[in-house]
């Protein structure tokens, strides 16, 4: 006699389906962290939020990312395990630095699409290959330890900011938090499953998944600008901070937190009546 009876079937899944077709991977992540229409309608209609924040973000990663070694020798050798010496790192308004700004702006921008395509997936899926050295012109080798620790920091500012909003209710404070940290575990596994060895038996199959992927293309679909949309971009994204004043003081590099809103402004009409410096106005 079963003595904790059910009545709700146990659910089938195929493992060598997880290692070898993307929807299947997708479809199990989802479905195990509760990502719903609930997560789609809140990442929709509060996409405008998230967007607000990116200039901001885009120049804490960096400003982390430039603070040790291990990190920023990165992007003078494309290769985390090359520890050869740098005589002179590259800072924040580098050339170099400002092309890869744009690149992460354009990333976290395409956090706030559409998350019901499978285009939305595969780009994220292509995000994690992108940095193992493969389908490459020009391989570039992010270790695991690194990509992980990045995506929870950048967890870490979204969910300080959003939280710290001065309008928006709790209850959509929250459900923008968990929608945004679902998707930015289901990367987090979408990175990690190009390191892990886990399913290494099927990786002949695991292979077929990266032929149709051309550099700068998903699918047929090109998602990298030219070279003179690079070019305007980059200038784009050294003033886009500069250029707001609104979100300008709370990442200037004399006074840089974590959150970009940790820096509250108190009215002085009302002590009990605060708000941060990017959300006054907006």
């Amino acid at each position: 006699m079963d003595l904790f009876p059910s009545d709700r079937p146990i659910k089938h899944v195929e493992r060598k389906a997880l290692y070898t077709r993307l929807e299947a991977r997708i479809n199990y992540l989802q479905d195990f962290l509760d990502f719903n229409s609930a997560d789609v309608e809140a990442l929709t209609t509060g996409s405008k939020y998230i967007k607000a924040l990116i200039p901001a973000v885009v120049n804490i990663v960096y400003k982390k990312l430039l603070e040790s070694d291990i990190t920023a020798r990165a992007f003078h050798t494309r290769d985390t395990s090359d520890e050869r010496p740098i005589e002179d790192f590259y800072n924040e308004e580098s050339p170099q630095i400002l092309r890869r700004k744009m690149f992460l702006r354009w990333y976290l921008t395409k956090l706030c699409s559409d998350p019901t395509q499978t285009e939305f997936w595969r780009y994220l899926n292509k995000v994690g290959m992108m940095h193992t050295a493969q389908e490459r012109m020009h391989p570039l080798n992010i270790e695991y330890i690194h990509m992980g620790a990045c995506l929870g920091f950048i967890q870490d500012i979204f969910t300080e900011a959003l939280m710290s909003h001065p309008r928006l209710s709790l209850q959509r404070k929250t459900a923008l938090v968990r929608a945004i940290g679902k998707i930015i575990w289901i990367q987090n596994d979408l990175i990690a499953k190009w390191r892990i060895r886990d399913g290494e038996e099927y990786a002949e199959e695991m292979s077929q998944m990266t032929l149709d992927e051309r550099e700068g293309f998903l699918g047929d679909k090109k998602i990298l600008g030219d070279s003179s949309t690079s070019a305007s971009s980059s200038d784009d994204d050294r003033s886009s901070v500069a250029s707001n004043p609104s979100i300008a003081p709370s990442v200037a590099p004399s006074n840089i937190s974590a959150c970009p809103f940790a820096d509250m402004v108190v009215n002085s009409s009302s002590a009990s009546v605060s708000e941060t410096k990017i959300w006054a106005g907006k």
